[in-house]
């Protein structure tokens, strides 16, 4: 059953991870699962077997929410944004109260409130500057320096996406980058359930050298984060509240609510609701 319970998880980290806004450390976090990752990817060396049996059904999950986003919750967020993002808040506030009770009986220190103040402003500023911005979709031919490009931009989004709060969809956005890769990974999966080879290939260009470079990103991120945890435990937690706090503002600074009626307000606090239950739910052990 919590194997079934990790793969459910892993679809929501996946589909997460690629809407620009939404976090897919914060929906880990928030799931209560966000330090069992971080210490299986950390640990894949040492403990090879336990590792791989820990991250596979989340890995599982990921794949299949990142193919859900292609063929369901991209149409999802282009009919019905709104209550389609109060679901991803929901779902990101739903785990707050577990984070915080790892320190509410704990004396609130200046360390605390100075990192709850810096990682609150790390979520503001950058989606304050995202929103002015275009993403143009930048078109790649194949090349070394295209190689190299995605394989750096692979290892920036992937750290954005460990550190909770901090969407590395937007990042991609911010960059010009995001419609390029979305693209080319959705032409990807259409090619593979229809077995077009010639276009597969022709996507690996682009996905591979990215693919290669998230990884990377993700084992150095996931060793940082831990050593905080480690070391600062508690100001660290207070650092990740603000981010998952502050996320929804992200999530829903800069969006067009000029068709929002009653009805679909009335949508939207249902679906928030029924993240929040369902991500309360699947943060307790």
């Amino acid at each position: 059953m919590e194997y079934l319970k990790d793969i459910l998880r892993g679809i929501l980290i996946g589909v997460a991870n690629v809407i620009p806004g939404v976090s897919g450390g914060t929906i880990a976090l928030s799931l209560g699962v966000y330090e069992k990752i971080l210490s299986a990817i950390n640990n894949f060396r040492k403990d090879l077997k336990e590792s791989v049996k820990t991250l596979l059904p989340f890995a599982i999950g990921a794949v299949g929410g990142i193919i859900c986003l292609a063929f369901g919750i991209e149409w999802l967020l282009d009919k019905y944004p709104i209550p389609t993002i109060t679901a991803f808040i929901g779902l990101v506030l739903g785990g707050l109260p577990s984070i915080y009770g790892r320190v509410k009986n704990e004396k609130i220190k200046w360390t605390h409130i100075v990192s709850f103040i810096l990682f609150t402003l790390v979520i503001i500023v950058p989606t304050i500057i995202s929103a002015q911005i275009v993403d143009v979709g930048h078109s790649i031919e194949f090349s070394f320096i295209s190689v190299l490009l995605m394989f750096a931009l692979g290892i920036v989004s992937a750290v954005s996406m460990v550190v909770p709060g901090v969407s590395g969809s937007m990042v991609l956005m911010m960059l010009g980058y995001y419609e390029t890769i979305i693209k080319t990974i959705n032409t990807c999966i259409k090619a593979v359930v229809k077995f077009d080879f010639s276009t597969i290939f022709g996507t690996f260009g682009v996905l591979v050298p990215f693919g290669i470079g998230v990884l990377l990103g993700i084992l150095i991120a996931s060793k940082v984060i831990e050593k905080l945890l480690q070391k600062y435990p508690n100001t660290t937690i207070w650092g990740i509240i603000a981010l998952v706090a502050t996320s929804p503002f992200a999530m829903l600074y800069g969006r067009d609510y000029s068709g929002v009626t009653l009805i679909l307000a009335m949508v939207s606090i249902i679906t928030f609701v029924a993240g929040f239950y369902m991500s309360y739910k699947l943060s307790k052990k």
